[in-house]
């Protein structure tokens, strides 16, 4: 059975960084699955009468990051509906409690392939996130005041996490404030190495 399990990457980064854009890039090159926890989390949140999408809506609403058991429910469910081999996971782990859920309730299941992190100037972030909001992305964290509690949440708790799993040697970082474009020809370089080896 090991050999089926799934491959996954975690994608890691401050608000803004990049990373849904570049996990388009990724999928439709790689062939990849992109899993946003975010955007899993947002989907249980618009269920109707959903009592954890009620929860949800709170912890989303102060900044402040989802029970892990949650989210890796969510990403546990949306793997085996797919049933694809290659899983982009992005915005998880964020901190300790959700490595230590990850590691409890996913190690068995997955294997880890490494982490991608896009390592980018908070200003840059926020100057991004706040352009998103005034286009209109509909998300209710894209604001200026929900930006700096994601930004310092983001340095407080993920940092340790790339810095747990950079000991490790599992860390690709990609530096994310220069154009897409720039980025994605660094990240193809991360993905060739990877089928190249497989």
């Amino acid at each position: 059975m090991a050999a089926h399990k799934p491959n996954v990457v975690f994608v890691l980064g401050g608000p803004g960084s990049g990373k849904g854009t570049q996990c388009e890039k990724i999928v439709k090159e790689f062939g990849y699955v992109h899993l946003s926890a975010g955007d899993l989390l947002r989907q249980e949140r618009a269920k109707p009468g959903s009592l954890i999408g009620e929860m949800i809506e709170g912890h989303i609403r102060n900044g402040t990051i989802v029970p892990v058991e949650v989210t890796c429910s969510l990403l546990d469910k949306a793997m085996q509906d797919h049933g694809g081999l290659n899983f982009l996971i992005d915005g998880f782990p964020r901190n300790k409690d959700n490595l230590e859920g990850w590691n409890k309730a996913m190690s068995d299941k997955t294997r880890l392939h490494f982490v991608l992190f896009f390592d980018c100037p908070d200003e840059v972030c926020i100057e991004r996130c706040l352009g998103r909001g005034a286009a209109g992305s509909g998300r209710s964290d894209d604001n200026a005041e929900s930006l700096k509690k994601r930004v310092v949440t983001f340095v407080t708790s993920s940092l340790p996490i790339i810095q747990h799993y950079e000991v490790q040697g599992l860390v690709r970082k990609i530096n994310a404030a220069n154009t897409p474009d720039e980025v994605y020809e660094d990240v193809r370089k991360v993905f060739k190495a990877i089928s190249e080896k497989s």
